[in-house]
């Protein structure tokens, strides 16, 4: 990546409602530029999509809670993913390493919402232990910029670990 790499990604970050033409109008680059660097980000697998951020609390789901989920072995994790996913209030899902298997981050309309929500993961067949902390404040989200700024500062032009 290369430092306008990095400004084609920070601007589509920090506005996500800009288009090709919009973007190479602030950049001073052809629109073509543009459009091939986002395609050649895709291509690398850097740039997944770029969507507008929404807001759960805005909507009616004011609460957020990160939930960790332990596995039953015997039945294992297969499928539950998308079990999991047919749940509209669980917005990410991960799996970990260590004493958890998987982390969801869960939005509700209440706490006695989440109650409801976390009954019914607890209640798929291969989830064995559940452990539930609410959110305070989110302080940082999605952070990946300062990393591209260091991916790109001092003439390094590539994505490869140091």
């Amino acid at each position: 990546m290369d430092r306008l790499d990095y400004q084609i990604v920070e601007l589509f970050t920090r506005r996500p409602d800009s288009s090709v033409l919009s973007a190479s109008r602030d950049l001073g680059v052809a629109r073509p530029t543009v459009q091939a660097r986002l395609n050649r980000l895709r291509e690398r697998g850097v740039l997944v999509d770029i969507v507008p951020k929404l807001q759960p609390g805005p909507m009616g789901y004011p609460v957020q809670a990160m939930v960790m989920l332990q596995i039953d072995q015997r039945i294992g994790h297969h499928g539950l993913h998308d079990r999991l996913l047919a749940i509209p209030e669980v917005i990410d899902c991960s799996t970990m390493a260590g004493p958890w298997d998987m982390l969801l981050r869960v939005v509700a309309h209440s706490n006695t919402d989440l109650q409801r929500v976390i009954d019914r993961i607890g209640s798929l067949e291969a989830v064995g232990r559940t452990s539930t902390s609410i959110v305070l404040r989110d302080l940082a989200r999605d952070r990946v910029l300062p990393l591209m700024d260091d991916a790109t500062r001092d003439g390094k032009s590539d994505t490869t670990p140091r």
